[in-house]
C-alpha cells in the first residue's frame, strides 16, 4: 500500500494507526464507504472545511452517515453562520480533492472540532489524504498530531 502524506504525519509523531484501502471511492455514500471497510457507519467519520460569516475556515470531522449541523458548528467556533466551503476552493485551500480530504496535514491548520461522538470510540477512521484511503486511530492519538475540540456538531437523526 502506497503511504500518503498522513500516514507519513503519523508514523513521524509515532502514533499507532491501521490503513485502509477500498479503491475509488468516489461515487460511493458515506455507508457504502464504511460498508466497504467493514466498519459500522459511526466509527467512519468524513472532513468538511467550511467558511464563517468572519470570512476565516473551520474544520468539522463528523459521522460519515450524517451531516454537519451548521448552527451548532458556527456555535462551537464562535462564529455568526457558517457555510461549506465550495469544492473548487478545497485543493488550493487545502492541498486535499473532495472525498480524500483529512484533518491532518492540510498546507495550513485550521481550527478543527471533532463530532463529540468520536470521544467514546476506540478507534475512529477518516480519509488519510487521498481518495479510496483510510486511517483508522484512537481519537485520543489524534491530539497527538493536531489541536481540535469535541463539540455536538452532527445534525441529529430524524
Amino acid at each position: 500500500m502506497e503511504k500518503t502524506n498522513v500516514m507519513r504525519v503519523l508514523d513521524q509523531k509515532k502514533v499507532k494507526y491501521t490503513p485502509h484501502t477500498i479503491g475509488d471511492n468516489t461515487t460511493m455514500t458515506g455507508t457504502q464507504v464504511a460498508d466497504a471497510l467493514g466498519m459500522p457507519a459511526d466509527v467512519v467519520f468524513k472532513t468538511l472545511v467550511t467558511v464563517g460569516k468572519s470570512g476565516a475556515n473551520y474544520v468539522f470531522v463528523v459521522p460519515i452517515g450524517g451531516e454537519l449541523d451548521l448552527k451548532k458548528a458556527a456555535k462551537a467556533v464562535g462564529e455568526k453562520s457558517i457555510e461549506m466551503l465550495k469544492a473548487k476552493e478545497l485543493l488550493p485551500l487545502t492541498g486535499y480533492i473532495h472525498g480524500g480530504c483529512s484533518p491532518i496535514g492540510m498546507k495550513k491548520f485550521f481550527k478543527t472540532t471533532v463530532d463529540a461522538s468520536a470521544k467514546d470510540k476506540a478507534t475512529i477512521a477518516f480519509s488519510a489524504g487521498k481518495v479510496g484511503y483510510q486511517v483508522e486511530l484512537a481519537p485520543g492519538d489524534l491530539s497527538k498530531v493536531i489541536r481540535f475540540q469535541y463539540a455536538d456538531i452532527a445534525a441529529s437523526s430524524k
